[in-house]
């Protein structure tokens, strides 16, 4: 079996610093505000055994740009495609998040019922919580029932500064 080549770069734009990771077939992964190399590579042994890592950023450069403009709030939704793994159940929660519209949010019932397992709440979080491809995939749009920040794999610092972001009037926006 052929080794699968994990391409990687740091995205660094302003206040913002994260990974950004893709295979051939799309980006697979976005790190957390501030993270390390380390953040990746765990997630990699798990997610993708078997590949290996290697700083390409001429290779992230198209997908690094698009979430440039979108920290720029010039760009509300992605183009560049993803290559995501996970569970059935997993892939259609991601999907349910990508339908939330940019600027609303939603609540962990709304993606079990939005889904059709109303009763599924529990399960949603956890494939929120597992989603591998921050800001893409918008899980920070998800608050809780009462409206609180709740759980976010990159910090509730960065889901508040992402809706903070998305609040904001742009003047152009894609």
């Amino acid at each position: 079996m052929e080794e699968r080549t994990i391409h990687w770069a740091w995205l660094q734009h302003g206040e913002w610093r994260f990974l950004v990771a893709a295979v051939s077939e799309g980006l697979c992964y976005i790190g957390s505000q501030d993270g390390n190399l380390e953040e990746v590579e765990r997630w990699a042994v798990k997610r993708m055994p078997g590949s290996r890592l290697e700083e390409d950023r001429e290779a992230l450069a198209p997908y690094v740009a698009e979430l440039i403009e979108y920290l720029d709030g010039n760009r509300t939704a992605f183009d560049r495609p993803i290559a995501l793994g996970g569970t059935v159940f997993q892939r259609e929660v991601w999907q349910a998040l990508q339908r939330i519209p940019c600027g609303e949010t939603v609540t962990y019932s709304d993606i079990a019922s939005a889904i059709g397992r109303p009763d599924a709440v529990r399960a949603v979080a956890a494939a929120i919580g597992a989603n591998p491809v921050l800001i893409h995939i918008p899980c920070h749009r998800v608050i809780g029932k009462n409206g609180k920040l709740t759980g976010f794999r990159g910090g509730l610092d960065m889901k508040r500064r992402l809706l903070e972001l998305e609040s904001e009037p742009a003047a152009s926006v894609k």
